[in-house]
């Protein structure tokens, strides 16, 4: 992998100031360009799969090492059904048991859709690897990227709005949840990340 801080350096020199959020992912999108190398910022790289893992957990372990599906602990009726790292589907319900690689494998499998998802919501909107594994870990868990303002002002180029946008996305059946607010905060500083 290439590393950019050098051109970033150089060309701040030049400039002879910083650059702002706009600058810097039109900068990287023309690096790629040049190294042919571009369509990587369509792959969910390792902060994103980092990120997600860390927030989705492989929660209800049982003493057999398996894992139990469980309600969503923030929706006043337990939907939706989930297991392992925050599979949901007509398929988790209450009783489902998996092990780990049944877990592992699910959530490769997920992901695939979710990227896909969000590369054809961006479109050809320049977009830097952590702002894509942001949006990625925002959408695993909304499942909203189609419709969400961060999108239409992620593909405006209002980069520092969009960052604003993840903090609104706290709440789970009309209620303000710590956990989604601290999530938030941690997919907008990826999203921000230079």
């Amino acid at each position: 992998m290439l590393n950019r801080k050098p051109i970033f350096d150089e060309v701040r020199l030049l400039l002879g100031r910083g650059f702002d959020q706009a600058e810097v992912v039109r900068l990287d999108a023309a690096i790629d360009r040049a190294l042919g190398t571009a369509s990587h910022t369509r792959q969910l790289c390792d902060a994103g799969r980092t990120l997600i893992r860390k927030w989705e957990g492989c929660a209800r372990r049982r003493a057999d090492g398996r894992f139990e599906a469980y309600p969503d602990p923030g929706s006043a009726n337990g939907e939706p059904w989930t297991i392992g790292w925050g599979s949901t589907g007509p398929d988790i319900r209450k009783g489902v048991i998996w092990t780990q690689a049944e877990c592992d494998a699910r959530f490769d499998r997920d992901i695939v859709r979710y990227v896909e998802e969000v590369a054809a919501a961006l479109g050809d909107a320049p977009t830097t690897r952590d702002q894509f594994d942001a949006l990625v870990s925002f959408h695993y868990n909304t499942g909203a990227i189609g419709r969400a303002t961060l999108t239409r002002l992620h593909k405006a180029g209002r980069f520092a709005e969009s960052q604003a946008e993840f903090g609104k996305w706290i709440y789970n059946d009309g209620r303000p949840m710590d956990g989604l607010r601290i999530r938030r905060n941690d997919e907008a500083a990826l999203y921000g990340l230079i």
